[in-house]
């Protein structure tokens, strides 16, 4: 069971606005916000932190794992494409097209780098 997930950044400010406008998409708001971190959870249920970008509390520079990757559910197709555009609008790297994958799975998923090089999944079941 996960309680929670976890990205590191580098620049809190910019992350905020990246994350702020993309989680919108999810139905998750910030609900948190401190001088080294920001939360966000769902509109449905603000006290449920699900989701922190965060400055590495050892003081070094936030790095992202290879292979490492966060992914989110969501129950519409148009939103793993707005996910998507809206993600590279703000600044992130497209890591894979919103598409079916594999072929005749009914998954349609897209990848996008954040700001800091995290790898960001959105997903549903077509």
């Amino acid at each position: 069971m996960i309680g929670y997930v976890m990205v590191g950044t580098n620049d809190l400010g910019k992350s905020i606005t990246f994350y702020d406008a993309l989680l919108e998409l999810l139905a998750l708001k910030r609900v948190d916000t401190t001088k080294d971190y920001a939360g966000y959870a769902s509109k449905d249920n603000p006290e449920n932190i699900e989701f922190y970008i965060t400055k590495p509390v050892n003081g070094n520079k936030a790095n992202f794992g290879n292979g490492t990757q966060i992914s989110f559910i969501t129950d519409h197709k148009d939103v793993v494409e707005k996910f998507h555009k809206l993600g590279v609008e703000l600044g992130g790297k497209s890591e894979g097209a919103p598409g079916e994958r594999p072929e005749g799975s009914k998954v349609y998923y897209s990848y996008v780098r954040d700001l800091d090089g995290n790898k960001i999944c959105v997903f549903t079941n077509i």
